[in-house]
C-alpha cells in the first residue's frame, strides 16, 4: 500500500540517563511519521480538523528490536494497511543511520466528526487522494 519516508533526528531530551530513547517518544515519532505521510498524498491534517474530522488514535502497538540512541538519524517507513473506512490503520518500521531495524509499530486511529464526537467514515477527499 501507499509508504513513506521520514526522517526524525533524536534530541537529548527525548533520552534517558543511559541515552537510549525514552519509550514514551516513539507515540511522538510515530505521529510525526502520519503527519509526514498524510501532506505526502496532499492532505493537511490541520485542514482535516478545520473542516470537523479528526484522527485520535485508537490503538498502539510497539515492538523494539534494537535502542534508539541519542543523535541517531531515524528514518521511519509509514505503510497504510488498507484501504481505510471508519478506521485507518498504519504500520511502520524505525531504522537508524545504519540502516538497523529498531522498531516495528502499528496504529489503529478512528475518523471521528468533531462536533458529535463519534466515528465517521474516512472523508471522500482521502480515499480519492489514495485512488480509491
Amino acid at each position: 500500500m501507499k509508504s513513506h519516508l521520514t526522517y526524525v533526528k533524536v534530541r537529548y531530551a527525548e533520552t534517558d540517563q543511559m541515552r537510549v530513547v525514552y519509550h514514551g517518544n516513539y507515540a511522538q515519532y510515530l505521529e510525526i511519521a502520519r503527519i509526514d505521510w498524510l501532506a505526502a498524498i496532499g492532505i493537511s491534517y490541520r485542514k482535516m480538523e478545520e473542516e470537523g474530522v479528526m484522527l485520535p488514535v485508537y490503538e498502539l502497538n510497539l515492538k523494539f528490536k534494537k535502542s534508539a540512541k541519542f543523535d541517531d538519524e531515524l528514518k521511519i517507513i509509514t505503510r497504510l494497511k488498507k484501504k481505510p473506512g471508519v478506521r485507518i490503520e498504519f504500520e511502520y518500521e524505525i531504522f537508524n543511520q545504519h540502516d538497523e531495524l529498531l522498531t516495528e509499530a502499528e496504529t489503529t486511529l478512528i475518523f471521528m466528526d468533531i462536533e458529535k464526537n463519534k466515528p465517521v467514515k474516512c472523508p471522500r477527499y482521502v480515499l480519492e487522494k489514495l485512488g480509491y
